[in-house]
């Protein structure tokens, strides 16, 4: 298998886009991540696009040949171009899947990208749409919603462990701290501990401000053999682990549903591949759907002991300048979450932080970054290591 780099990425702005398409923004991110990598249309090879639930947010399917087709490479020079879908990991498993296609050789330079437009719904329906990346049978159709489900997965750590609604709301503040400084970001007002524990409650003990909002948006970034990555960029970025893992989808089903098994899992075969250890992480992206999501996965992925996520979080550790940045970008929670995008986005926010343009939101000395992109409920979990060195 070779060696991967990151030669190029874009995201478009995250927020109610109701002046653009879903096709106008993902051409936007693919554009531009081709033109930051200073590619020309004839040179792709290959196309990973992750989109959840185009069908029911914009009544389209077909995505890959619609991407293919308006970003110019369907005509001509036909570029086999693959919808990849995971719930909110899609965006995560397309990049997985385009660093395997340069990996084992089969193609050269590879796009892989992630889309959602999910605001031209009204919200019930958008609501509906992002259930069914639940167990419908068992959880869909009992009523069950995302902020139902990760209710319980907070309450349940409040029982065990002594987490607090306070621990909770430091979590969206922090991530709004540093979404102030993403200029793609679609909520940009800092806010409080107390404006949290004052918004409206969604599903005890989870409030408005804890949990991520509906958002359109695109990413996408380009990948190539490491050995000719320095043909293309003078600040390639390497991949050192790709991994995957997969849990029940209900959460009845599980071990402990304060611990996402899948996200210990692909955090493991990372850190193996890698060659690394959390010790080792300069910052990470986690997948904070809701704040009580952010506190599991520090603890899942090792930058935390178990039952301590809150605590770390209020201390301060996961603060930029503290001892494991986290969300740094701003997170689902500020940034938004463009359910198809969010996987590709984290990548993009790490590649930015190790090329050192991150601006105010930068971690100094940043040379190893961290994403983890999780489906559902913790069905799936997809998880990539970059670094600045190869």
């Amino acid at each position: 298998m070779r060696d991967v780099a990151i030669i190029g990425v874009k995201n478009t702005t995250f927020g109610e886009l109701w002046d653009r398409s879903f096709r106008d923004v993902v051409v936007e991110a693919g554009v531009g991540a081709v033109s930051d990598a200073g590619v020309v249309g004839e040179k792709i090879d290959a196309m990973f696009v992750g989109n959840m639930s185009g069908g029911q947010f914009v009544e389209q399917e077909h995505i890959g040949a619609l991407i293919a087709d308006y970003s110019g490479l369907a005509k001509d020079i036909h570029v086999p171009s693959t919808r990849v879908e995971a719930a909110c990991a899609s965006g995560g498993l397309a990049l997985r899947q385009g660093i395997y296609s340069v990996a084992s050789g089969m193609d050269d330079i590879v796009i892989a990208a992630g889309a959602e437009k999910m605001t031209d719904v009204p919200s019930p329906k958008a609501s509906s749409a992002l259930a069914a990346a639940a167990d419908r049978e068992w959880e869909g159709i009992m009523g069950a919603t995302f902020p139902g489900l990760y209710a319980m997965i907070a309450r349940m750590h409040m029982h065990k462990y002594g987490t607090t609604s306070e621990q909770l709301a430091r979590v969206a503040v922090k991530n709004h701290q540093n979404g102030q400084h993403n200029p793609i970001a679609q909520y940009k007002t800092p806010i409080t501990v107390e404006s949290v524990l004052k918004s409206i409650m969604v599903a005890d003990p989870l409030h408005i401000f804890d949990c991520s909002p509906i958002t359109d948006g695109a990413s996408a970034v380009v990948l190539a053999p490491a050995d000719v990555a320095h043909e293309y960029t003078d600040t390639p970025i390497y991949v050192k682990a790709t991994a995957q893992a997969s849990d029940t989808i209900a959460l009845h089903d599980r071990r402990d549903i304060t611990t996402l098994d899948a996200s210990v899992a692909a955090g493991k075969r990372a850190y193996e591949m890698a060659g690394l250890q959390p010790k080792d992480i300069d910052l990470v992206e986690v997948h904070d759907c809701f704040t009580i999501a952010e506190i599991c996965a520090i603890e899942d992925l090792g930058f935390a002991k178990k039952g301590e996520g809150g605590i770390v979080t209020q201390n301060g550790e996961t603060a930029i300048g503290g001892r494991i940045p986290v969300n740094t970008s701003g997170g689902l929670k500020s940034c938004g979450h463009p359910v198809g995008a969010t996987g590709v986005k984290q990548a993009v926010e790490i590649v930015e932080q190790l090329r050192g343009e991150a601006g105010k939101r930068q971690v100094d000395g940043a040379e190893i970054g961290m994403t983890h992109n999780v489906g559902g409920s913790g069905a799936t979990a997809v998880v990539h290591i970059f670094s600045r060195n190869r």
